[in-house]
């Protein structure tokens, strides 16, 4: 059943088109992803979901509710953590969840929220005082008060550390496992293929696909690639007689060798059999990026 959906969605600004046309669903229960380089729309397309900015055209309806027409029904099914989360220097975690509890009839027990996002011990500190990590766990907490039914989460571990961003993404996971749909706005490769169900590319404020993360690094083939450095020569020819492989070059001692299908262990097996190990081996797959690149003629990052 979806939650979500927008319809040919165009946002102008003075000077450029930030969203020319965008189309998509959210089904609820899933993470949804948003995946693209800075500046392609992104936040101007969540932000119109959100109803915190007015699109120029096309159509947005979340929960059956309209976000122009209905403003005050979609704060009581949607939450959004901004891209910045700033409040008061001196407001402490639970000065602020008390406040943000205040613009709901029927908010969650804020107590048990910052508890369930990891800030129990924050609860008398200031905002001011807090670490990157720390201001996001307590914007999602901010973020699910009211009780929504799909959270909006814009950039949530931009400028977090790498043991920050993957505390951050358990906790995503749990949000969902609560019954929360997500929509998650990301320019972080691993972030959308660890956390989100289906994806949307956008780039120039259009929509170059959608699918599963996989779905998405299929589109550009199964070409894979393996890399190694052998413990003795090997001639091209063995690794090349192997169907698997399409092709064998060298740079400096490495082999790299690239193919599709069983390519990792049918290569080993070969190597094994000529009394060689492979050192330093590496798998390379496609990526999102490899994706991104096939579908736009642009690199993400």
């Amino acid at each position: 059943m979806k939650i979500i959906e927008v319809r040919n969605l165009r946002k102008q600004y003075p000077n450029h088109v930030a969203v020319e046309d965008v189309s998509f669903e959210v089904a609820e229960g899933e993470i949804f992803g948003i995946l693209g380089p800075n500046g392609a729309g992104k936040t101007t397309t969540v932000e119109c979901v959100a109803g915190l900015r007015v699109p120029d055209g096309g159509t947005v309806q979340v929960a059956g509710l309209d976000p122009r027409r209905d403003r005050a029904g979609l704060r009581r099914v949607l939450g959004m953590q901004l891209q910045t989360a700033e409040l008061p220097e001196k407001i402490t975690v639970s000065e602020a969840m008390d406040l943000y509890a205040s613009f709901y009839p029927n908010p969650a027990d804020w107590s048990e929220l910052i508890e369930r996002v990891g800030l129990s011990g924050k609860r008398d500190t200031m905002f001011k005082k807090l670490s990157g990590g720390q201001r996001q766990r307590l914007s999602v907490a901010l973020a699910l008060v009211g009780r929504p039914r799909v959270a909006v989460l814009d950039e949530l571990t931009t400028g977090l550390d790498p043991q920050a961003r993957r505390d951050t993404w358990e906790l995503v996971e749990q949000v969902r496992a609560s019954g929360v749909t997500i929509v998650l706005v990301t320019h972080f490769m691993e972030e959308a293929e660890r956390l989100c169900d289906r994806l949307a590319l956008i780039d120039v404020g259009k929509v170059a696909a959608i699918d599963t993360p996989s779905g998405l690094t299929a589109q550009v083939g199964d070409e894979q690639r393996v890399t190694f450095r052998p413990s003795a020569p090997v001639d091209d020819a063995v690794l090349l007689a192997l169907p698997e492989v399409r092709d064998v070059t060298r740079s400096g001692d490495q082999v790299v060798v690239t193919g599709s299908g069983n390519l990792a262990p049918t290569v080993t097996l070969a190597l094994a059999r000529q009394q060689i190990v492979p050192g330093d081996l590496r798998i390379e797959r496609a990526t999102l990026d490899d994706a991104f690149l096939a579908l736009t003629g642009r690199k993400l990052s």
